[in-house]
């Protein structure tokens, strides 16, 4: 998910840009904005960077490994073709 201190400065700027006679109200209105983020982005199927740099870790060596084994199976055939022409 998003970290938590974006969620409480974006809250904060919100919060700061209504007029100044609502200004009392800020605190609860900074907790409202915050709840309503949170909720609206628990709605977008987010993940974090540290889980989007796992996954591409994970996808690089599966490719390596797949270009190995593609390698592998061509070779093999080769291997097959030059035998079955002799």
């Amino acid at each position: 998910m998003i970290d938590t201190k974006i969620l409480d400065d974006l809250a904060q700027r919100l919060a700061k840009t209504v007029p100044t006679g609502l200004q009392v109200l800020q605190d609860d209105l900074k907790h409202n904005l915050r709840a309503g983020l949170e909720a609206g982005l628990a709605h977008l199927d987010l993940v974090t960077r540290e889980e989007f740099d796992v996954q591409a870790a994970v996808l690089s060596r599966t490719r390596e490994k797949l270009e190995a084994l593609e390698k592998l199976v061509a070779e093999l055939e080769q291997q097959k073709t030059d035998k079955t022409a002799k």
